[in-house]
């Protein structure tokens, strides 16, 4: 069984409303024995349409505090961070994550050439083949300029907003698959590992209405058939009922290709649970 959830957002978040308390008892209720808090920490993200920009909040983690020794006896409560990565803001991420005493750090893509892929400037002028390689691109440079963080999250997340997916015309994996993107997906597998990187297994393609995980199965597989060892596994979620959203069918597939394992973090060192 997946007992952790290693990606949870609140409403330290700038995308979610939810009370931190809120998500601590539902994954009591789902039997969880720990997660990880990984609220968003973005530096380099443009200012939402009404204006807001993201600002870290150090209650933060003294909320996590309250909460860890409230509930002490029922989950353990862990703090981390998802870090939007930019290969030009590396210095500053070094110097936030050198302030905090986070359990676990995601490092994920979510601002590419200024733009977040959400936003439909992201693909103006270019076919969703170009806007993909744009994104994977950033990944091979991202860890190859910053290094401190455990797990690179949802490596195929562009996936979710080619526009003929988000139109209706077209399916994401008819668009994008191992086979049509073999190289850079590779190169950035073979990246990580070299640098002593985890994956992330991201439940919230399933969420997104894709059928299959963020990276989906062929990418997974390739990962450890290339010599990567464990992966992190976080259902992204939002709000309570997203949490640890189909982790039985990543632990299905996982099982099916000789995976036993997953890691979990605590100060910032990697524990293997049995899937």
């Amino acid at each position: 069984m997946i007992l952790a959830d290693y990606h949870l957002h609140t409403d330290f978040s700038i995308d979610s409303d939810t009370p931190m308390e809120d998500m601590v008892k539902q994954a009591i209720a789902l039997g969880l024995e720990r997660i990880c808090f990984t609220d968003h920490v973005e530096f380099d993200l443009p200012a939402m349409p009404d204006g807001s920009a993201y600002e870290f909040d150090p209650a933060y983690l003294s909320e996590i505090s309250r909460l860890r020794e409230q509930y002490a006896g029922s989950i353990k409560i862990l703090a981390g961070a998802e870090l939007g990565v930019t290969s030009h803001i590396a210095q500053t991420l070094e110097q936030f994550t050198a302030q905090y005493p986070f359990d676990f750090i995601i490092a994920s893509s979510h601002v590419v050439h200024g733009l977040d892929p959400y936003d439909p400037r992201y693909w103006d002028g270019i076919s969703g083949e170009e806007g993909l390689m744009r994104y994977f691109r950033t990944i091979v440079e991202n860890v190859r300029t910053f290094r401190n963080f455990d797990t690179y999250g949802h490596i195929d997340y562009v996936i979710r907003y080619i526009p003929e997916v988000q139109s209706g015309a077209a399916s994401a994996y008819g668009l994008y698959s191992y086979d049509k993107f073999s190289d850079i997906l590779d190169e950035i597998l073979k990246t990580l590992i070299a640098a002593g990187k985890l994956m992330e297994i991201n439940t919230s393609g399933f969420k997104y209405g894709l059928g299959h995980p963020h990276p989906y199965e062929d990418v997974i597989k390739r990962y450890f058939e290339l010599g990567g060892q464990y992966v992190t596994i976080g259902s992204d979620a939002h709000a309570p009922a997203h949490i640890a959203y189909c982790f039985e069918n990543v632990r299905q597939f996982l099982l099916s290709i000789g995976v036993k394992e997953y890691a979990v973090f605590e100060n910032r060192k990697p524990i293997f649970l049995p899937l």
